[in-house]
């Protein structure tokens, strides 16, 4: 059984792609029991997240496994495998591991070191093990990963400026605006929106984090729009507490809430458009209407209406891909999740070993057993002390002609080829492969573990 990661991200698939390729969260546990049906996946997780999709299994076979998954995402997304397979990229056993980590590590996001990859990361896992599709293997690369992923954040200071998506869409309406005004510009962090007023559709971790933003930026007012009432009372109350006017209102009053505001951020988890062009009649203009959702939150044709200017995710790409990301806290990242990824694999080589060898010092351990059972025979009548120490004696010889090839059997591992080691201590101290196998047994994790691992 191997790792295997099928996916496609901002770096492999344009914005319409992905959209359809995205699964929502009520959708996810379907696509996860659909993915553990099929015949060589025994494990997986599904990141779904708005400039990625990625599934991370553990599958019997490569050919098998990479059929598997792709035909669900094919049949989930109503893409033609062909034109899906375009977009994919494939990683397998160690290029894998080095991609979750990567990905935990923020170094694959549109925004590079952006924080809330770690929390997508965590809920993601959280998710397959509620949905049962979590077993030892995926449990035991992804702790890791989240850990790295924390680890690269405390120790480089990748994401000390806390730039995440919604912080580059801010900045980039800012720069909007003032274009539109004929100023020379605002800042990355969206300074140029203070004094403006704002509307927030969507309620969830991307609208708070959106409305936080807009409150450091000094905006005059943000109003909340979602579907849940109560979830855009709670955010709008929260903004309130934070010293900015803030109101809520349902969906339906979207409308007559554009006539008095200057940016529209949309973050729904809807899988359709909940802002149209229709709606935009009431809208004051200039507005700026930044979409980031996945599947999108706002239809095409808004960016046509007079006076309105539509940004969505591939606009931030663009102009992160202007600025560029070659600092040293990235280099530094990389250079410390590549450490990672090594000790990793390296760790997981010795491992494969360690049940053989298990199973060899419990097979010697047998041994000495009916040896001394043999020996109580022979001589019933053998003091007990000297019967004890010829116990001792023997099992330090044994442990002493065991210890040397043990001990460099798991050091050669390391360098690759634990399995073939394994096998020719099987092979010359005629172990029972169950025996090993046994040992070596999975054990799922208990629904207590804390699937966010070391914070």
């Amino acid at each position: 059984m191997s790792l295997l990661v099928v996916g496609l991200s901002h770096r492999s698939a344009p914005v319409g792609v992905l959209e359809r390729v995205a699964v929502s969260a009520a959708d996810a546990g379907k696509v996860l029991c659909q993915l553990l049906a099929r015949e060589n996946v025994a494990e997986a997780l599904l990141l779904s997240t708005c400039n990625r999709v990625e599934v991370y299994a553990v599958v019997a076979t490569f050919h098998g496994g990479l059929a598997d998954i792709t035909d669900v995402l094919a049949r989930q997304s109503a893409i033609v495998l062909d034109e899906l397979s375009e977009h994919l990229y494939v990683h397998y056993a160690a290029a894998g591991v080095e991609h979750l980590f990567s990905v935990a590590a923020g170094l694959d996001s549109v925004v590079v070191g952006e924080p809330q990859i770690l929390g997508q990361l965590r809920t993601a896992y959280a998710g397959a093990e509620q949905a049962g599709t979590i077993g030892r293997t995926l449990h035991e690369v992804v702790q890791p990963a989240l850990r790295v992923g924390k680890r690269v954040r405390t120790e480089t200071g990748i994401g000390a400026a806390g730039a995440s998506v919604v912080s580059e869409a801010l900045a980039a309406t800012a720069a909007a605006l003032a274009g539109v005004a004929g100023l020379d510009g605002a800042g990355v962090d969206g300074t140029g929106l203070a004094g403006r007023r704002a509307l927030v559709l969507g309620a969830g971790s991307m609208g708070a984090l959106a409305a936080a933003q807009l409150r450091r930026a000094g905006v005059a007012e943000i109003v909340v729009a979602n579907r849940t009432h109560v979830s855009a009372q709670r955010l709008a109350a929260l903004c309130q507490a934070e010293g900015t006017p803030a109101r809520a209102v349902s969906l339906d009053c979207v409308a007559g809430a554009l006539a008095a505001v200057d940016v529209v951020i949309c973050c729904t988890g809807a899988t359709g458009a909940v802002l149209s062009v229709e709606q935009m009649s009431h809208a004051r203009v200039p507005l700026v209407v930044c979409d980031l959702g996945l599947p999108r939150n706002v239809e095409p044709g808004v960016g046509e209406v007079p006076g309105v200017i539509l940004l969505d995710l591939s606009a931030v790409a663009r102009r992160l891909e202007q600025r560029g990301t070659g600092s040293d806290a990235v280099s530094t990242a990389h250079r410390l999740v590549a450490q990672e990824v090594r000790q990793y694999l390296a760790a997981q080589r010795t491992a494969e070993v360690t049940p053989t060898v298990a199973a060899l010092r419990k097979r010697a351990a047998e041994v000495v057993d009916a040896e001394l059972l043999r020996l109580d025979g022979r001589l019933p009548g053998l003091d007990a002390s000297v019967r004890d120490e010829l116990a001792r004696s023997v099992r330090r010889v044994v442990d002493k002609l065991l210890h040397a090839p043990t001990v460099r059997v798991k050091q050669l591992a390391e360098a690759g080829g634990g399995e073939a080691y394994a096998d020719a201590l099987r092979e010359l101290f005629e172990l029972d492969p169950q025996a090993a196998a046994a040992i070596a047994a999975p054990i799922r994790p208990s629904s207590t573990d804390d699937p966010s691992g070391p914070r």
